[in-house]
């Protein structure tokens, strides 16, 4: 079986600056045998904001009907989840917090319901990647993120221990990536690293 990979574009602005960190951070992955790659872009997902109901504490599932309920099962299905998001007023795009938000229903499934998210076979063997890009050069600029993005993985049943991260600074204009010195090399190396390491806990789907 192949090494599912849900690629996650959670800008606005569609072939900007984090997405096309998603790209080659695909593209590299595609390159490779036993693979099989499935990207969504959100501003064409039609996924509300959490109406904080809690209602997902009893019925297991959202009142709500829309594009979350394919990305939910998609969330499930995948090996490997790569999530990007340009960096908005110090804290990641309006897009990518309604998806997380949308996640509460993992929550309410693991905390409150007590029951299994995904089979207990699959844990410590998915993976989570988050991009990120930010006009700003100051240090500090991811910080406000990280909590959020962790929380996402962490209710779908993703370890922090298994959550990479490229985050690049500085990069405002759209294309600004384009010309930054290590942008696209640390996607490729990143991209290389997370199908070597899912084979090897995975095993390889190209054998047998």
């Amino acid at each position: 079986m192949a090494i599912r990979v849900l690629g996650i574009a959670g800008s606005p602005r569609r072939n900007g600056n984090s997405e096309t960190l998603l790209d080659w951070v695909l593209e590299t992955m595609r390159a490779e045998s036993g693979v099989s790659i499935e990207k969504i872009p959100l501003d064409e997902a039609d996924i509300n904001m959490c109406r904080g109901c809690n209602a997902c504490e009893k019925l297991n599932h959202c009142i709500q009907r829309d594009g979350m309920d394919t990305i939910h099962d998609r969330l499930l299905e995948a090996d490997i989840i790569i999530l990007s998001s340009p960096i908005f007023c110090m804290g990641i795009a309006a897009q990518v917090k309604a998806l997380i938000d949308r996640a509460q229903v993992f929550r309410s499934r693991k905390y409150v319901l007590k029951l299994p998210v995904t089979d207990p076979s699959r844990k410590g063997k998915r993976f989570g990647a988050f991009l990120a890009t930010a006009g700003q050069d100051w240090p500090h600029v991811f910080d406000a993120a990280i909590p959020s993005v962790k929380c996402f993985y962490h209710v779908i049943d993703i370890r922090d221990a298994d959550i990479s991260y490229l985050m690049v600074r500085n990069v405002d204009e759209k294309g600004a990536v384009l010309n930054h010195p290590t942008a696209k090399q640390d996607a490729v190396i990143l991209g290389q690293n997370l199908v070597a390491t899912a084979r090897q806990r995975l095993g390889d789907p190209t054998s047998g």
